[in-house]
Formats: structure tokens, C-alpha cells, sequence
């Protein structure tokens, strides 16, 4: 099974369990809500354009972006995932997806939202992840990024019921910087919280050629 199979499997074997924990993390964490908060204020300034929440899962933070008044839609690798939010937020845009290969036109996008969802992707697959999520932004579009902290190190998590795990990877974020400018982004702000296990970071970058 692949990396990106076996993400799935398990955040679709665990997704009632994650749906009713995960939301309630995101409520508590304040400073990562106001990062969101100037995400969503220079993407409104921008013009407005939609927004996507990649990992999305049950749709919490897109619910939260489309509070702060801009027009979010979420993808998620999950199935599960995908029909739990569809369920919990009928109002908004959930699907089925790969961050690396999004089904969005070129230049469409006025930001991106990937909260604690890159850290599935192995490092050395980031710069064409980010690659392509340059293509779906607009010149000058907002790109959010929420991940663990460390120096590239694997982490596999325990197995779960019909014997899936998950792999995450935490990223140096001075490293993934450098993979966005390469991939044509300027990072703007940088937050860093001690987190309960790892450091956590949130980068906000902006798409060259505004």
C-alpha cells in the first residue's frame, strides 16, 4: 500500500473519532485562528477570490473561512472525510482529492488553506506539491501553511481498527521557506507555538506577480 493509500484508509477508518475531537482543538487554538483571521483580511483586500481548504477534513476550518466572509471550499484525500463535512456544513463545497493534483484551473484561486494536512507529504515531494498549488493561485494570491515542526523526521502513528496508520512527517520550516521560493512564493509572516508534542508553525506566503 502506498503512502497516500494508507493516509487514506486510516483517516477514513478514524473519521467519526477525528470529526468529534479535532474541531474543538481548533476552537482553543488562538493564535493560529488569528493568523487565519489576517489570511482571510488580505484575500478579501485582494478582491475576494475563492479559497481552498486542502485537508480539509470534517470541514471545520472552511466553515470558519466562510464565517470570515470569503467564498471556501474544501478537498480532502478522505472520502469519509468529505461526506462528513458535506453533512455537518450542507452549505458549502466539499471533495474528494489529491493536494498534488487538484482538479482547479489554472490562476483561479485568491488562497489556499493547507492546516496540518502538508505534513503527509514527504519532503522531498513538497516542491512540486507547492509547485502546484502556485499554479492554482492567482498572481499575488495567499497561501497558508500549518504543520509540525523538526528537522524532516517520520513519524508513524499506531495502527488502527483493520490495521492502518498513518505516516507524518515534521518539516524544518526554514527548509520549507526555501521550497516556496523556489516554487515562486514570498513568505510573509511566520508563527511558531510550542504545540503539546512538537513545535508547530504557520507560514503565510504570497504567490509571485502581483
Amino acid at each position: 500500500m502506498t503512502e497516500l493509500a494508507a493516509t487514506r484508509a486510516y483517516y477514513d477508518t478514524v473519521a467519526e473519532e477525528y470529526a468529534a475531537r479535532v474541531p474543538g482543538l481548533f476552537a482553543e487554538d488562538v493564535p493560529g485562528r488569528a493568523l487565519i483571521g489576517a489570511f482571510a483580511e488580505e484575500v478579501r483586500a485582494d478582491g475576494g477570490l475563492p479559497v481552498a481548504d486542502l485537508g480539509c477534513g470534517p470541514g471545520h476550518v472552511t466553515a470558519h473561512l466562510a464565517g470570515l466572509g470569503l467564498d471556501a471550499h474544501g478537498v480532502d484525500v478522505s472520502p469519509r472525510m468529505v461526506e462528513l463535512a458535506r453533512r455537518r456544513h450542507p452549505e458549502l463545497r466539499f471533495a474528494a482529492g489529491e493536494m498534488d493534483a487538484l482538479a482547479l484551473p489554472d490562476g483561479g484561486l485568491g488562497g489556499i488553506v493547507a492546516w496540518w494536512s502538508i505534513l503527509h507529504t514527504p519532503p522531498d515531494r513538497l516542491p512540486a506539491l507547492f509547485t502546484e498549488f502556485r499554479r492554482v493561485l492567482a498572481p499575488g494570491g495567499r497561501l497558508l501553511l500549518g504543520f509540525h515542526a523538526a528537522n524532516g523526521e517520520p513519524y508513524t502513528s499506531q495502527k488502527r481498527a483493520g490495521g492502518f496508520a498513518y505516516a507524518i512527517h515534521l518539516l524544518a520550516p526554514d527548509e520549507v521557506g526555501r521550497q516556496l521560493e523556489r516554487a515562486g512564493f514570498a513568505v510573509t509572516a511566520r508563527l511558531t507555538t510550542p504545540g503539546t508534542r512538537w513545535p508547530q508553525v504557520c507560514l503565510l506566503a504570497r504567490a509571485a506577480g502581483a
